[in-house]
């Protein structure tokens, strides 16, 4: 009987490991449905992502407070949104880095970034780390393109300049946006997301 549990004990350990890489190692796909998905924002409201998805829509940008590509592109990001939330596809930016290796990623510098920098749009906190492995997020900023069945349309960067706006070529999330609302796929649908690796809990 003794050996009965611990087989099934270890059975269970192996399963939860098994589930945990698959979410990691089998992320989204271009064309995948995103699951639904609730956080906290800044404002301690909790907001689901099918909720809150525009007409068209919506821009996940994995983002955080401290890496500095992130902080180049914040203006730029609500931009994003003060221009597109009106077309159907509204701003959600998700911090998915762990505090404990980046202090300046908590949830309280959170509330601060965002009216030091007077976000127009909900900035959540991924606190337990198990969104962004859904969609493989590596880096900060990194975009997730989602058309108004939370298909995953584009998936990279927000534009080719990471330093200087006024030098962008090409601005891959306003393309693809628009070529969602033409009913034809992006071109490019994925990109290099340019930035600084996500900050994971460590083991154990």
């Amino acid at each position: 009987m003794k050996s009965l549990v611990l087989y099934m004990i270890g059975f269970a350990a192996v399963a939860m490991t098994s589930a945990s890489y698959d979410s990691i190692s089998n992320p989204y796909s271009l064309g995948d449905q995103v699951d639904d998905f609730k956080l906290q924002n800044v404002d301690q409201e909790w907001i689901q992502l099918s909720e809150y998805k525009g007409e068209m829509g919506v821009i996940i940008i994995f983002t955080c407070n401290t890496c500095p590509y992130a902080q180049l592109y914040e203006d730029r990001i609500i931009d994003l949104h003060n221009t597109y939330k009106e077309k159907g596809f509204p701003v959600l930016a998700i911090n998915p880095n762990d505090p404990i290796q980046k202090s300046g990623d908590s949830f309280e510098k959170m509330k601060i970034r965002s009216e030091e920098k007077a976000f127009t749009f909900p900035y959540v906190f991924d606190a337990d780390q198990e969104i962004y492995p859904r969609f493989g997020a590596t880096n900060t900023p990194q975009v997730f393109l989602l058309d108004d069945e939370l298909q995953l349309r584009y998936t990279g960067a927000i534009d080719d300049n990471p330093q200087n706006p006024q030098a962008v070529n090409i601005n891959y999330v306003e393309n693809a946006i628009e070529a969602i609302v033409a009913d034809e796929d992006p071109n490019p649908a994925k990109t290099k997301a340019i930035g600084c690796g996500i900050k994971a809990k460590k083991a154990g």
